[in-house]
């Protein structure tokens, strides 16, 4: 059976991203995307994987990514903008309570999404990314 499913998105911690790269972009051939000094992402066959170094704070479990400190590990879907924006919406008027509030991350730069996080009522983070272009999910 085939499917036309959006990107699948997977944040998980890892204890160098020295070793996340050589694992992930040179065993398995993963393409590199964005960084920063403590997370990396990668084109895991289509679906994005971001490898957040150790050295995040275990106590409060969170990376910053953009100025922002997300909650890792996560896990969400990639949707269209105007999907997102919807989803936002629906969730607004459920009285849903973002962790992170819906916005845009990297405004004006390759890879500009939107972005929202929210916990599961089993206290797994979620993360909903909205692309205007999909071709810039890997984008650096």
């Amino acid at each position: 059976m085939s499917y036309n499913l959006p990107p699948f998105h997977l944040a998980i911690i890892v204890h160098e991203l020295a070793h996340a790269r050589e694992f992930y972009g040179e065993v398995l051939g993963c393409t590199e995307g964005r960084s920063a000094e403590h997370w990396v992402d990668f084109d895991f066959f289509g679906h994005q994987l971001v490898c957040h170094s150790g050295a995040i704070a275990v106590d409060t479990l969170l990376s910053q990514v953009d100025s922002d400190s997300v909650p890792v590990p996560h896990f969400g879907v990639v949707l269209s903008m105007n999907d997102w924006r919807k989803l936002a919406e629906r969730l607004r008027l459920c009285n849903q309570v973002f962790v992170l509030e819906p916005k845009i991350r990297f405004a004006g730069q390759s890879g500009e999404q939107g972005t929202f996080f929210l916990y599961d009522p089993f206290g797994n983070a979620l993360e909903f990314k909205g692309f205007a272009d999909p071709e810039a999910l890997f984008a650096r």
